[in-house]
């Protein structure tokens, strides 16, 4: 099993990265997602963020109101570090199981947004960095998720840096390009994964 870190600041594009590459035949496993299940209604995971944020943090159907939640603890560094300190343990937890099910053999994609921030490289045989310049993700975040500027601006600012996600970067994937061209550079990537893969350690 070849064990992958996935990262890259928001709206650099790895969600499209990561896509590509369970095309290619990766297990993925989704930080962001399984962050999602650890607070769905009825989780411990959710009975601790109404406990620490307050009943305000719930939607009208009894669910976590995510953008409300991420409104208070983006402009907030030390409310972003509790909800921080809830999630990411239940997310590890649920993580190691879905690494444990999958085949011996396996390209284990990790894809992981706080992976620099939160010192998480030693735990993966390689870190792949999807990069794009600021001005990039700043167009995307508003473009095409509706984000006012000044939010885009808080969230961008909120991740570790440009320089600190490329510091850990075993394979660096520039998103600053045509989809094609992205498509050619994972396919080259998933090539040297397997091959990886496939080759003992020394």
């Amino acid at each position: 099993m070849l064990k992958v870190g996935l990262t890259g600041g928001i709206g650099a594009g790895k969600s499209e990265v990561s896509r590509l590459l369970v095309e290619h035949g990766a297990v993925l496993i989704d930080a962001d997602r399984i962050a999602r299940e650890v607070v769905a209604p009825g989780t411990p995971g959710l009975a601790a963020v109404v406990d620490a944020f307050g009943e305000d943090v719930l939607a009208a159907d009894g669910g976590l109101d995510r953008p409300k939640l991420g409104s208070i603890v983006f402009a907030d560094p030390e409310k972003l570090a509790t909800l921080n300190a809830i999630v990411h343990p239940l997310v590890g937890a649920r993580s190691r199981a879905l690494e444990e099910a999958a085949p011996a053999d396996a390209v284990v994609v990790h894809d992981v947004p706080l992976l620099a921030e939160n010192g998480l490289a030693a735990l993966y045989d390689l870190v792949i960095v999807v990069d794009a310049r600021a001005e990039t993700q700043l167009d995307r975040l508003v473009r095409l998720r509706g984000m006012s500027e000044e939010d885009a601006r808080a969230r961008m600012a909120a991740q570790a840096s440009r320089d600190k996600r490329l510091a850990i970067a075993d394979i660096v994937v520039d998103n600053d390009v045509p989809l094609d061209a992205l498509e050619r550079r994972v396919a080259d990537v998933w090539a040297d994964l397997v091959r990886r893969a496939r080759t003992p350690e020394e």
